[in-house]
């Protein structure tokens, strides 16, 4: 039997260790499927199921209720049993060894303490739904950090298209001058030159695209899944100018912003505590009832007792006085902090809006100077063909449309950047 019970032990061990690392993998795969294509909003919903930090604040919350069960038992009866048994041998000659049994069931019922208990009650009503702001605040933070990073994606994706891309036209430019070199009409000097704009443009796009491996990365975290199979992503990444008033989205962010709803709670719950702290001046009264047996030999004699309980604190060392101080300290100290939130929340609504006008702006000029890059492109390759150009101008005009290309994706990147932070600081889901 022992050796069954052994073998039981280590089989369940080595099934643990061997499956339970593929669990986690499991999950992954259930959520996204290889290849799939996944948009925003999906992103964001797997963040709110899976990431670890959402996980934590409903687990705080869960917390917070069962505390609220914890102070309503004051309101219920306490009811205890207890069974002993002792030998004593007295140490003179003349004594005997002899047993004593006892046995008895005793019953507590707090009958007045003047609002003890519904206080803690009610604070402890208080901080579960603080908890409950937390978690909102906590889910906010969560889409914000998702929209980050899956833009953040789509904008390493769209430079590693650019990369891709100037690769394939200096490698145009090379053959371009090769084939001149070989004819006569154009010296060495123009292939070396087309050589090593080559091999810097290869190098660009191998940064570029750790850069885009890096941003998939930075995504599955945010997830919460950093084991997730390959996906594709919708590419969102356009800006449709919207008109936001500011005053108004500060008013809603005062309104909304769920951590702000935490502080708020938590002054209630510290001024409920300022309350009880000061009923420890107050007595309380107890009813009790008891009944028991005992005796050295069976049967065993019988008793009952019932009775109620004045407790009147006369001086505990201005351990209540001190309480109270500490409480209205708590409570400065929040309202201190609320004030602070305040500024913050404000100084973080004006900064995103200014940043999201500044992007739109950004993403216009960006996109005249695309074009712009892009005629002059086409007007130096136009040149060297007809023989009239030379290698430098084609160079300076692919390296301008490549950078005009990428300001105008880093403008795109922080148009929507600034309205994920704008909707962040309002305190929008």
């Amino acid at each position: 039997m022992k050796r069954l019970l052994l073998f039981l032990v280590y089989f369940g061990v080595c099934f643990g260790v061997c499956f339970g690392s593929l669990l986690p993998a499991a999950g992954a795969e259930e959520l996204i499927r290889k290849g799939e294509m996944l948009d925003l909003q999906r992103c964001i919903a797997i963040a709110l199921s899976r990431h670890p930090s959402i996980q934590a604040a409903a687990g705080t919350l869960r917390a917070g209720e069962s505390r609220i069960g914890q102070a309503r038992s004051g309101y219920y009866p306490q009811l205890n049993g207890s069974v002993g048994y002792s030998r004593t041998d007295p140490t003179t000659s003349a004594g005997q060894a002899y047993d004593s049994y006892s046995s008895s069931v005793s019953l507590s019922q707090n009958l007045y303490d003047f609002g003890k208990t519904s206080t803690q009650v009610k604070i402890q009503e208080l901080n579960r739904d603080s908890s409950r702001s937390d978690l909102d605040n906590i889910r906010t933070q969560v889409s914000f950090g998702v929209k980050q990073a899956y833009f953040g994606l789509l904008q390493a994706g769209r430079n590693r298209g650019v990369s891709r891309e100037m690769v394939g036209q200096f490698q145009q430019h090379l053959d371009q001058a090769g084939a001149f070199f070989e004819v006569g009409t154009k010296p060495k000097f123009d292939v070396t030159k087309a050589e090593v704009d080559l091999s810097n443009a290869k190098l660009n796009l191998i940064k570029a695209e750790n850069a885009f491996r890096l941003a998939r990365v930075a995504l599955n975290n945010a997830m919460g899944l950093p084991e997730a199979p390959d996906y594709e992503v919708a590419d969102q990444l356009s800006s449709q100018r919207v008109e936001i008033d500011l005053e108004e989205t500060i008013r809603k962010a005062y309104d909304r912003r769920p951590d702000l709803k935490a502080i708020a709670v938590k002054k209630q719950s510290l001024e409920q505590s300022i309350e009880l702290a000061r009923k420890g001046y107050y007595p309380s009264v107890t009813g009790n009832a008891g009944y028991g047996w005992g005796g050295g030999s069976f049967p065993l004699d019988q008793g009952w007792s019932f009775g109620a309980q004045l407790d009147v604190p006369l001086f505990s060392g201005f351990l209540t006085k001190y309480q109270v101080a500490e409480a209205q300290a708590n409570l400065e100290v929040l309202a201190a902090n609320e004030a602070l939130l305040r500024q913050t929340i404000d100084q973080d609504v004006k900064q995103a809006w200014l940043n999201l006008q500044e992007a739109a702006d950004r993403g216009v000029a960006a996109e005249l100077i695309v074009r712009q890059a892009a005629e002059n492109l086409e007007l130096a390759n136009g040149r060297y063909a007809s023989g009239v150009g030379s290698p430098i101008e084609v160079t300076d005009a692919l390296v301008a449309a490549s950078n005009a290309k990428m300001s105008q994706i880093s403008a795109l990147y922080d148009y929507k950047l600034a309205q994920s932070s704008l909707e962040k600081a309002a305190g929008e889901p």
